[in-house]
């Protein structure tokens, strides 16, 4: 009974943390799409501010530090898309893959660059970064039976995701700034014509966004592993789920924190499928037969499924912003 209710336990852990990396990326990518801007770049974001982030991080042994390179530094990465997509007016689209082409090479350069160096890998276990990345328990809320461990042990980085998809809500619904800005992702010409400076407000919100999805590739690169080597990423595709995610959510940073635990749910169940089938064998004992790589590839499948189902039911209530990829020219208004 004990090992049930800990593969149990441990299940519900791990949706959490497969949850919390998309619930970053997502979440950074509505604030940018809500400003009215499309970036395809959030895979290549997410990779530069996990690499630099882990690298300072271990370097100084902070996490703090760790988070505040993090955090400039997938912001550097949403000033270059600014100033090339709302300054030079180029091809949103092109920039954003363009972005996510770099980042991924950049992930592997620097990657290779320090595993091969003479000191290798900088060191992480058992330093004060790796302490202070781990898991906080809740007083009395981590000790409630099944879901305490499950929902209130984690490490900062899941609660400050959380805290920051509440305020992102907030901060759109309920206050001048955010709702000026959901303006220039609805109509910038009306919003210029009430002097609303378009151009510093999505400078400032796709910066910001793009910081929050370097947080995303951070808590990848402390808490999920990975490798430099091979094909291996740390990000492994979640920059682009959390893309599709902005569309099942809505354009919701509310509704986000549900859709990323469903996805959470299929990535947990890739790694844990056989532990199941063994805890609950006369139930999902079926889930051994089932071979490896489709579990590796159900998340995309699901991806692809939400993509068609929100196209076909979101017609006349979508939130998706009126002016989203669409450059402005202040000379047309």
């Amino acid at each position: 009974m004990n090992n049930v209710v800990e593969v149990f336990e441990l299940f519900l852990f791990n949706i959490i943390v497969y949850n919390i990396p998309l619930l970053y990326g997502t979440t950074g990518e509505i604030m940018i799409e809500k400003s009215g801007s499309l970036n395809l770049g959030v895979e290549g974001t997410m990779a530069i501010g996990a690499v630099a982030g882990f690298l300072f991080g271990a370097r100084f042994d902070s996490l703090l530090v760790a988070c505040i390179v993090s955090f400039i530094a997938a912001g550097i990465v949403g000033l270059v898309f600014s100033f090339l997509t709302v300054t030079l007016q180029a091809n949103q689209n092109v920039t954003g893959l363009t972005i996510t082409t770099f980042g991924v090479a950049f992930y592997y350069f620097i990657g290779n660059a320090v595993s091969n160096g003479e000191k290798g890998w900088p060191k992480f276990s058992g330093t004060q970064l790796d302490a202070q990345s781990q898991a906080l328990n809740i007083p009395g809320l981590s000790s409630i039976p099944f879901v305490g461990k499950a929902l209130f042990s984690h490490g900062i980085l899941v609660y400050v995701g959380v805290l920051i998809a509440i305020l992102m809500w907030l901060y759109f619904n309920k206050t001048v700034p955010g709702l000026k800005m959901r303006s220039i992702g609805e109509n910038p010409a009306a919003a210029d014509s009430l002097g609303i400076n378009v151009t510093a407000y999505k400078y400032i919100h796709i910066i910001v966004g793009s910081g929050i999805m370097g947080l995303g590739g951070l808590y990848m690169a402390l808490n999920m592993g990975g490798t430099f080597e091979g094909s291996n990423c740390w990000i492994n595709g979640y920059g682009w789920i959390a893309i599709a995610l902005v569309i099942f959510a809505n354009w919701s940073p509310a509704k986000a924190l549900l859709g990323t635990l469903l996805f959470g749910f299929f990535n947990t169940l890739r790694v844990q499928n056989a532990a199941l089938a063994y805890a609950f064998p006369n139930v999902l004992g079926w889930l051994t037969k089932i071979p490896s790589h489709f579990f590796s590839a159900l998340p995309f499948i699901i991806t692809l499924i939400v993509l068609i189902l929100s196209s076909m039911t979101s017609k006349g209530r979508s939130g998706e912003p009126q002016a989203i990829g669409r450059s402005y020219y202040r000379e047309d208004r």
